[in-house]
């Protein structure tokens, strides 16, 4: 479970990030829903630690996330925004590496690295250079280098920015997989298909503030609107709704 109270971040004379606050649950997807700069990236980031918010506060299954970013981490899997990964290392080499680095044992580590090959379907790539790969078979790497060590909260930034269809379906089944495995899922997009496809819950974030939070349905039925990109339209007060 992650909980967000009153997050603020500024660069400079830019606020990004303005009392931001919302519950991410167990068991659940959570949608952060958003245009490009509404500050759903500086969000992720201040619960990962890569940030260090002006105020507010950061539970990650209760470990203060501010106060003690390091234990908190231990309890995430994130797939960022910069997939990061080591050009000479192979998939496999990249997850046996982050594995290590997750203090996990050398038994554990080939389980779970033969469990994810097949998950995402990685087996044609597995022992390939990620210079070689695509981005979509990047993105898999990145996402099996966050789920290596089975975290029971998950963080995704845009995890389908430029894959293909296919890719992306893949992406989309296995955040249902992992919410029916009870894991905490919280993804950041501004595809509407996306989080109407696999959201249990949407938190609306514009120009750094949450607007809206809520159901799928409760967001329909506090516009009057059925399609979410219409609700979104709404919501955030812009022009050129669908009729």
């Amino acid at each position: 479970m992650i909980e967000v109270r009153g997050l603020r971040k500024c660069f400079g004379d830019v606020v990004a990030v303005d009392d931001v606050s919302f519950e991410a649950r167990n068991g659940e997807v959570t949608a952060l829903l958003g245009e490009n700069g509404a500050g759903k990236t500086t969000t992720l980031r201040s619960i990962y630690g890569l940030i260090q918010p002006d105020a507010g506060e950061v539970r990650v299954d209760g470990v203060d996330g501010i106060a003690q970013p390091q234990s908190a981490r231990r309890g995430l899997g994130v797939l960022s925004e910069a997939r990061g990964l080591y050009p000479r290392l192979t998939a496999r080499e990249h997850m046996r590496y982050f594995a290590h680095l997750q203090g996990l044992g050398r038994a554990e580590t080939e389980t779970r690295c033969e469990d994810l090959v097949e998950l995402l379907g990685m087996g044609d790539f597995a022992d390939r250079r990620a210079a070689g790969l695509s981005h979509g078979e990047n993105t898999k790497v990145a996402l099996a280098r966050a789920l290596l060590h089975d975290p029971a909260n998950i963080l995704l930034d845009e995890p389908t920015t430029g894959l293909d269809v296919m890719s992306t379906r893949a992406v989309r089944e296995l955040i249902v997989q992992l919410r029916e495995r009870g894991k905490c899922v919280v993804f950041s997009s501004h595809v509407m298909q996306e989080v109407a496809a696999v959201s249990d819950r949407i938190v609306v974030v514009s120009a750094g503030r949450v607007i809206a939070s809520g159901t799928p349905a409760e967001l329909r039925r506090s516009t009057g609107l059925d399609d979410l990109e219409d609700v979104f339209v709404a919501l955030t007060g812009h022009s050129g709704a669908r009729e």
